[in-house]
């Protein structure tokens, strides 16, 4: 049944689970959802810089939005990341003094060497490849994926004070009161540029974190990342795992996701094209399913080219079904562009396809 996301909000506040784990593709409406849920839970006339203060600690695009850069572009020397005036970094950065941490948390996952350098007033970060000596170093601007990375850093290291604090029973022995509301952690795509070395270890270390959480805080965790969320379904054995779906008209829905077998993209995919091959519900775009699954199942037999996995019962037949996947795929990128009818030969190459790999490469689907 299709909701808003307000209501969506609700069922996941209401659900009182430790750790909710949800899937959901780039553009369905993870962040909004964070605002959602922030709103339901700690509503405010007004916005205001404490949000840090409230019952919902999260992560997710605003986060990022509060650092931009300096290029210097009439120098090219002073290349600097500028933090926007506000009370999240501020309390995280002068008062809690995590500079440390959040260092060594940013060096983990890019590299040892790589060094942010504050300012005093904490407005500004240059980063630097140090020497171990005293040598000068170049401020270097650092890639779109390390900025993720230092930002993810200072989330992480609030994050892990949160959770001792908390775990701390008397409100009287803890070191601060900052945290005595916080009900809800919510965390979207923490780090979506990472190799997937490092994307697995970020993965277990926030498993960790959140197992560590002896208090009632409860953790709403999205990501659009197959392998991130596998890697935290893993982790999670008695997390509500869901997916998160948006439908045409606006509405959404939430689902819950199997416990018997982890998410893979490829797999849902190949779900969804035995729905559509079952209806007669067949669109273009379904063609970009089929080629995202050949080419992903091509990589990981070591074929040259995904094609090779298409069926070849006479000659050239490789070639026509190669042909016309290119045609039909290539033509229909988005669910919002198909407007035109299939043709019922396509239908059944569709079917007949999705059919003979499933039966040769022996993929095991949900039922």
């Amino acid at each position: 049944m299709s909701k808003t996301l307000n209501k969506i909000a609700e069922e996941l506040r209401d659900a009182n689970k430790k750790v909710q784990l949800i899937y959901a593709f780039n553009g369905t409406g993870k962040t909004r959802l964070s605002r959602e849920l922030k709103d339901l839970i700690s509503p405010k006339d007004v916005e205001t810089e404490a949000d840090y203060q409230s019952k919902v600690l999260y992560y997710n695009a605003f986060t990022e939005d509060l650092f931009y850069w300096n290029n210097d572009l009439d120098n090219d020397l002073d290349r600097k990341l500028v933090i926007q005036s506000n009370g999240y970094t501020k309390w995280v950065l002068q008062d809690q003094g995590q500079e440390p941490n959040i260092t060594a948390h940013f060096q983990r996952y890019t590299n040892d060497k790589l060094t942010p350098n504050f300012n005093v007033e904490f407005s500004e970060v240059r980063f630097s490849f140090e020497r171990g000596d005293d040598s000068a170093s170049e401020y270097v601007k650092i890639s779109k994926g390390e900025e993720s990375c230092f930002i993810w850093s200072i989330f992480y290291s609030l994050l892990e004070q949160a959770i001792s604090t908390l775990n701390i029973s008397e409100e009287n022995e803890r070191d601060t009161e900052q945290f005595n509301h916080l009900e809800y952690v919510f965390i979207d795509d923490p780090v979506s540029s990472l190799d997937d070395t490092h994307l697995i270890e970020l993965a277990v270390n926030i498993a960790a974190l959140i197992r560590s959480s002896e208090s009632s805080l409860k953790f709403v965790i999205t990501t659009h990342n197959p392998l991130f969320y596998n890697v935290l379904y893993n982790e999670f054995n008695k997390a509500d795992k869901k997916r998160l779906e948006k439908f045409e008209d606006g509405t959404f829905s939430l689902l819950s996701q199997p416990d018997d077998s982890p998410f893979s993209y490829h797999l849902y995919l190949l779900n969804e094209l035995d729905r559509v091959i079952e209806s007669g519900e067949i669109q273009k775009y379904h063609f970009n399913f089929l080629r995202n699954i050949l080419e992903k199942t091509s990589t990981f037999l070591g074929y040259a080219k995904w094609q090779e996995l298409l069926p070849e019962e006479t000659e050239g037949a490789r070639d026509a079904y190669y042909r016309r996947i290119i045609n039909l795929s290539s033509h229909s990128y988005h669910h919002g562009e198909e407007v035109s009818v299939m043709q019922e030969s396509d239908k059944r190459v569709l079917g007949f396809l999705v059919n003979t790999i499933k039966e040769t490469y022996r993929f095991e689907l949900n039922s």
